[in-house]
């Protein structure tokens, strides 16, 4: 299967370039490599939020469709994004990579790993498609009261970028209550240590994918995290899953 020839189409600018430049991109490592997760404030604006939001119905925007109840992921269901992505997202994936891509790369020097990342995103989905990783990874999330997300890892192939972005669309308190984002880390020979990590409309929350490094007494070693969505009481809730590698 060949990648889609307009992959790499830019959209116009939207004024997100500035909000991207604008975060405190020094605390968000800082965050990153002490918790595993930062928070990115204010990525999207509410306008933003209900415009990617409404797509959810439009089946043409999207390549596939999972109801997790099915495959035993939880309650709620997702879809990916098909190429080409909706202007929002294809502008912001590049941009948070270029933020991030720096982050990645220390980390597998520290845990030992010899892969490294470009530092444009066009070269690393070049590195997917190469190998046979063509499908857009990129989703939108759904859920509804009594949903959930079980504690997962996005990895859809060899070629994995080690962080991800999820993007809360919809309001706490208006429009849902309960379903907070939930990340998990398990250190050798000890007990999860959990990490809730509260949002608002238009927050991001970056986060490891897999695996990230953890300074010990004899240096890095690796400590595996998984991420998920508490219970939702009440509402509606949809979230942007913004994943750098391609899928199989």
């Amino acid at each position: 299967m060949k990648p889609a020839a307009n992959h790499i189409v830019h959209p116009a600018p939207s004024g997100i370039a500035d909000r991207v430049e604008a975060i405190d991109w020094t605390q968000a490592s800082a965050d990153l490599d002490a918790q595993g997760c930062a928070v990115l404030k204010g990525l999207l604006s509410p306008d933003e939020c209900r415009e990617l939001s409404a797509l959810y119905p439009d089946d043409g925007k999207f390549r596939s469709r999972v109801v997790m109840g099915r495959h035993g992921f939880g309650r709620g269901e997702y879809k990916y994004f098909s190429y080409p992505l909706p202007d929002l997202v294809a502008e912001l994936r590049p941009l948070l990579y270029a933020q991030l891509y720096n982050v990645a790369n220390r980390w597998n020097e520290a845990m030992g790993i010899e892969i490294r990342y470009p530092k444009s995103h066009d070269a690393f989905l070049r590195r997917c498609h190469a190998a046979g990783q063509v499908r857009p990874a990129p989703l939108l999330l759904q859920y509804g009261a009594g949903d959930y997300n079980c504690l997962h890892q996005d990895l859809y192939g060899e070629h994995v970028f080690p962080l991800q972005v999820a993007i809360l669309l919809s309001q706490p308190g208006r429009d849902f209550t309960g379903g907070e984002f939930v990340l998990t880390e398990q250190r050798p020979r000890m007990q999860s240590r959990p990490e809730v990590v509260p949002l608002a409309q238009g927050d991001a929350v970056a986060f490891a994918v897999h695996v990230r490094p953890m300074q010990g007494t004899r240096g890095f070693y690796r400590v595996n995290l998984r991420h998920g969505v508490s219970r939702l009481r009440s509402g509606r809730r949809h979230t942007i899953g913004v994943i750098f590698h391609d899928a199989k």
